[in-house]
């Protein structure tokens, strides 16, 4: 098992991506800290780490409080008695272009108030920091360890109508970066995954919303690698469980040497494409 004897915490792990990889890391060995604004969530998520056979204790923490994730982190290592990995991948998308976000109506940039910057980078940036912050001195005291974050695709290329979150992102990266520079020396390596595809339909469903346990593609309906604009065509939809293995490999011994990366995981040669269209892509080979 290739997190046996670890400790993890996760943050955002009440539901989508971080539930997958609570279920996915403490079935390779670890123990693992769920850590979730949404109580509930949180111990739903504990529930099938325990019905599974895995070990989890379930946190309240909303990352964007400083003084709230840094008591999570205290809490996991004096639970566990210590901290090997933390993943910051709590995110939110910033209001504007995403129906189901913005109440069904589109919101122009310069509409969008100081409020709703202050609230998708409270959440995806500075939550990030505060939670690298906290673990810090507890991965130095351990020896070394992983620092994780979820990044996205959108930090790479642009999606209409969130340039807020966008821009908090590509900051996840340039954070990536110059933490693995200055932490290195500890044995910490810091790196990120940019999910594309295989996402959780919950991040853009009000708060509170059940969990719905499967990506975009898979609640789509019916599968058809022909029709989907995803350059690489396989016989299944991308998954939750894509990114997750993505993340394991990042945050296990595998990956000892790398650190600084931003990986752009289930991507499926999306990031690839050019803006214009080709004969090719229009009518692709059908998939055996």
């Amino acid at each position: 098992m290739r997190l046996q004897g670890k400790v993890a915490l996760i943050t955002g792990a009440g539901s989508g991506l971080g539930r997958q990889c609570s279920l996915l890391f403490t079935s390779e060995g670890a123990k693992v800290a769920i850590v979730d604004i949404d109580a509930d969530r949180a111990q739903q998520t504990l529930k099938l780490v325990e019905q599974s056979g895995g070990e989890a204790i379930a946190i309240t923490a909303d990352v964007a409080q400083k003084d709230q994730i840094t008591a999570a982190v205290r809490e996991t290592v004096e639970h566990f008695g210590k901290l090997d990995i933390a993943w910051a991948n709590a995110g939110v998308v910033s209001r504007g272009g995403v129906p189901s976000v913005a109440g069904g109506e589109f919101v122009a940039f310069e509409d969008l108030t100081e409020a709703d910057w202050q609230d998708v980078c409270g959440v995806n940036l500075s939550g990030v920091i505060y939670t690298a912050q906290a673990a810090v001195p507890y991965l130095k005291a351990n020896g070394g360890g992983t620092i994780l974050a979820t990044s996205s695709a959108a930090s790479l290329v642009a999606y209409h109508s969130i340039a807020m979150y966008s821009a908090t992102k590509a900051g996840v990266n340039g954070l990536v970066r110059g933490l693995a520079l200055d932490l290195g020396r500890f044995g910490i390596r810091v790196n990120a995954i940019a999910p594309t595809h295989g996402m959780s339909p919950n991040f853009l469903m009000p708060p509170g919303a059940p969990v719905v346990g499967q990506s975009y593609e898979e609640v789509a309906g019916p599968w058809n690698p022909t029709a989907s604009p995803i350059p690489l065509k396989l016989s299944r939809p991308p998954s939750l469980e894509d990114n997750a293995k993505v993340a394991l490999f990042l945050v296990s011994d595998d990956s000892a040497y790398i650190s600084g990366a931003t990986i752009g995981s289930a991507d499926g040669g999306t990031l690839t494409r050019v803006g214009m269209w080709f004969a090719e892509d229009l009518n692709p080979e059908p998939v055996a």
